[in-house]
């Protein structure tokens, strides 16, 4: 009877153990595989749908701003907004280039092969080639159609000239902090369970609140703002498009790939991982 206790104990205590850094990677390291063995198209269409649901953090914050008074605590609120997208997207399982700054890059820094560089690269491409596509078409229809009332129009005017006003440093600096938070978000989830749905909306909202560059939602409201004739083309890809990819790839895959990579990797003392 007692040994039936200690037993219980004993697995009692390990279930409630909070899982090691060794265990996460591992699991990161298998969804990134998995990744890596999808067709390009099915990747196209993931990455499309991931792009179009991102348009609702947009969407969401210009509800809440809209029906929100002028008061300085109203971006504490309409910063909720920023989460839906996010929501959305990881709940349904779709391609966001921004995770996939740290899920594929695992399988690259276990095996460094020129093969699995490729097709590291490929995914890249097409993700964030179809996450674009999708947040263009849901900019222009945002934007250039009369699905929306006048007041949420002004607050994508408003959202999209946030968007735009810093420079090309200070964009790729707040790009690199968003690129290692949502890459960090994603370092979390596996084990999250029950407080999945809040480790996203918490993480997110930091970033939103921050005013941090994300390379989909960010590039949703800079071409929002352009298609409503307030900036030029150009400006958004030289100005908000190219420093906040380059910002959001350096914070995810330096600071958390990288990085948790090497701190696993250096307590495994040669295992197999």
């Amino acid at each position: 009877m007692e040994d039936e206790q200690k037993s219980h104990e004993a697995a009692e205590a390990e279930r409630r153990t909070a899982p090691s850094g060794r265990i996460v990677y591992k699991t990161i390291l298998n969804e990134g595989k998995e990744e890596l063995e999808r067709s390009s198209s099915a990747l196209f269409w993931s990455g499309l749908a991931a792009g179009l649901s991102m348009g609702f953090s947009m969407i969401a914050q210009a509800f809440l701003s809209s029906y929100l008074p002028d008061a300085h605590w109203r971006p504490l609120v309409a910063k909720f907004g920023y989460s839906v997208g996010f929501l959305i997207v990881i709940l349904g399982r779709q391609q966001l280039f921004t995770e996939n700054t740290l899920t594929p890059i695992l399988p690259l820094l276990v095996e460094r092969s020129s093969r699995t560089l490729r097709n590291v690269l490929r995914l890249w491409l097409v993700v964030l080639i179809a996450n674009l596509l999708g947040g263009l078409a849901i900019a222009w229809v945002s934007a250039g159609s009369s699905a929306f009332d006048p007041g949420v129009r002004d607050e994508f005017v408003r959202i999209g000239e946030e968007a735009m006003k810093y420079s090309f440093g200070t964009v790729l600096l707040r790009g690199i902090f968003a690129g290692w938070l949502i890459a960090l978000m994603v370092w979390l989830l596996p084990f999250a369970e029950a407080s999945r749905i809040w480790v996203i909306i918490i993480i997110t909202y930091v970033v939103g609140l921050g005013n941090f560059s994300h390379i989909i939602v960010g590039s949703i409201e800079a071409l929002t703002y352009a298609v409503m004739c307030h900036v030029s083309w150009t400006k958004v890809l030289t100005q908000y498009v190219i420093p906040t990819l380059l910002g959001n790839t350096i914070g995810g895959l330096t600071l958390v790939a990288a990085l948790n990579h090497a701190q696993v990797v250096s307590g495994t003392k040669g295992q197999d991982l």
